[in-house]
């Protein structure tokens, strides 16, 4: 799983002009899924998400987590997170998960994140849906975790 992080200030997302997710001060999540993610690998990644410390503290030095700053989220679905243009001009999308998988894991990750933060903090987009997504960007402050990269697979 790829989770792009963006710290914001707020964020929203629409869909037919209509907006059905935001947050407040807190995180941006663009959450993509590959074939060969799993539950326990989601669970996984929420955790670091969550208590990943790039919130400033007291002394304006990043010692916070979205925990520790009492954080809210907005989640939105990105399979694009798995475009490959390594070759060519148009990007491959094969690397992303089947959407079947990619909902069901997109689901789990955002009910870890209603069982941290409580429904109210907790935004999200709808799957498979063409988005509008508007944002503050806080710093701008923006993290790329990779699953494989941190050796959760």
């Amino acid at each position: 799983m790829r989770a792009l992080l963006q710290r914001v200030e707020g964020a929203r997302v629409e869909v037919e002009g209509r907006e059905v997710g935001s947050c407040g001060a807190g995180l941006l999540v663009l959450l993509g899924v590959a074939p060969t993610d799993t539950p326990q690998i989601c669970d996984r990644l929420w955790h670091k998400t969550s208590h990943l410390r790039i919130f400033a503290d007291e002394e304006g030095r990043t010692n916070r987590s979205l925990l520790d700053v009492g954080g809210s989220v907005l989640v939105v679905s990105q399979f694009t997170l798995y475009a490959d243009a390594r070759r060519g001009n148009r990007p491959s999308l094969n690397g992303a998960a089947p959407p079947g998988l990619a909902e069901e894991l997109y689901e789990r990750f955002l009910a870890d994140a209603r069982s941290e933060l409580g429904e109210a903090r907790v935004g999200h987009g709808t799957f498979g849906a063409h988005m509008r997504v508007g944002l503050v960007n806080d710093g701008p402050f923006t993290v790329l975790l990779d699953s494989d990269e941190l050796g959760m697979g």
